[in-house]
């Protein structure tokens, strides 16, 4: 990916370092995010670890998360200017998110949440949370490598946004509402791809390649297969791998927001 020269977003709040909010003794709080790490095949006791231990063992040098830095903001600033450009066209005002990076744990408007439990939206606040680390996981645990497999899931998060801003990020619908809203985060996601390619000439061969693996290897029923040794479908709660490949190529193929239900 071609990220290098492009503008850098004002919009990166860099909170690395500065550590999270405890859960002191546990309690509900603790609990509640156990829960969650197992649905995502995450071991409960590595989103417990204290964030400071958590950091010890991440090893990233200060080189590396800085170019990480860099690299997430050149990608913000590109999803910016594309979903600016394609409200602006619909006569809209496209209000860009804040992206807050960190380290370990965080506390943002919707609750305490630690890095095992993966880059998130939040609606309540309008930011997108990334522990860059994630990347690394991507890389060596999924098996998803490459610069845009990480733009991708940046994209992703910014999708919610984009859902938040036309009023289809909805918290109902339970599991068969939650696969419908991710896998049309990934076809939005796939629109920005398009016109990264299109217009912002950002991608290098094999970007979209790096961008369907990523999405087939974080699918329901490959994590699932991977923690447990079976699948669920019941239970799935962001689309299975061919389901979240085949939405983020719809958009990419089309790069119109209506190819995704907007």
């Amino acid at each position: 990916m071609r990220w290098r020269g492009y503008r850098q977003s004002g919009n990166v709040s860099d909170r690395r370092g500065m550590g999270g909010i405890g859960l002191a003794g546990g309690g509900i709080g603790a609990v509640v995010i156990a829960i969650v790490a197992v649905l995502f095949g995450v071991n409960p006791g590595d989103v417990l670890q204290p964030a400071g231990e958590q950091q010890q063992q991440q090893g990233a040098g200060p080189a590396a998360e800085d170019s990480l830095a860099q690299f997430t903001s050149a990608v913000l600033a590109s999803t910016e200017d594309v979903w600016g450009s394609i409200f602006q066209q619909s006569n809209a005002q496209y209000t860009q998110p804040e992206l807050v990076l960190f380290s370990g744990a965080i506390q943002s408007a919707c609750g305490f949440a630690q890095s095992a439990m993966g880059p998130f939206y939040c609606p309540r606040d309008q930011k997108v949370y990334l522990d860059l680390s994630f990347f690394s996981e991507l890389r060596d645990r999924f098996g998803a490598a490459g610069d845009f497999a990480e733009a991708y899931v940046i994209a992703h998060e910014v999708g919610h946004h984009v859902q938040d801003l036309t009023g289809t990020l909805v918290a109902s619908g339970g599991n068969a509402g939650s696969v419908q809203q991710e896998l049309q985060a990934d076809c939005l996601a796939g629109i920005w791809g398009y016109h990264a390619r299109e217009q912002q000439r950002l991608l290098d061969p094999g970007d979209l390649e790096e961008a369907l693996n990523a999405a087939s290897a974080i699918g329901d029923d490959r994590l699932q297969k991977q923690s447990k040794g079976y699948v669920v479908p019941e239970s799935f709660t962001h689309g299975s791998s061919a389901q979240r490949a085949a939405a983020f190529r719809k958009g990419f193929d089309s790069g119109q927001p209506g190819a995704c239900g907007l």
